[in-house]
């Protein structure tokens, strides 16, 4: 029986929940995942986890916060004046807008979350909402194929 090894490519399904419980991501939603181990493409815990496995067979994945979204940052929270804002936004808690930031001398459009709003201050969150988090993934291999060749790399 064949099983997953490095530089195969790959076919998964997965869910990744929370240790709520919560579900936050689901091939269920976005489709089985496929990628060639050992390309660095999925976080290395979910790589090292399908390594060994043969078709059909299921994992789990424990992924912690320092090779997912990282740590926690208080320093992304901010509070800005509300006048900052575009004046066709009503800034709701929850809403994600984007913000322009400035790093390394370039302007960047990056999300954030709103999460409080009083008469004349917002209150965002640059950091990504799962940072800090542990996140779990139970892992179904799927298939085992030869690469699929990317559609740019015919020859000139």
């Amino acid at each position: 029986m064949q099983t997953a090894q490095k530089d195969d490519y790959v076919t998964v399904v997965y869910e990744g929940t929370l240790k709520s419980g919560e579900i936050f991501e689901s091939s269920d939603d976005n489709g089985p995942l496929s990628f060639v181990i050992g390309q660095n493409t999925v976080f290395p815990s979910f790589e090292k986890a399908v390594l060994g496995l043969a078709p059909g067979e299921t994992t789990t994945a424990l992924v912690g916060p320092g090779e997912s979204y990282g740590p926690r940052r208080e320093e992304l929270v901010q509070t800005i004046n509300r006048s900052a804002l575009d004046k066709k936004i009503d800034p709701q808690p929850g809403m994600v807008i984007g913000m322009d930031i400035e790093q390394d001398g370039q302007k960047q459009n990056v999300p954030a979350m709103i999460i409080e709003v009083n008469k004349e201050q917002v209150t965002i969150d640059y950091n990504h909402p799962l940072a800090g988090q542990d996140l779990q993934y139970k892992i179904t291999l799927e298939s085992i194929t030869e690469p699929e060749e990317p559609a740019d790399s015919a020859s000139n």
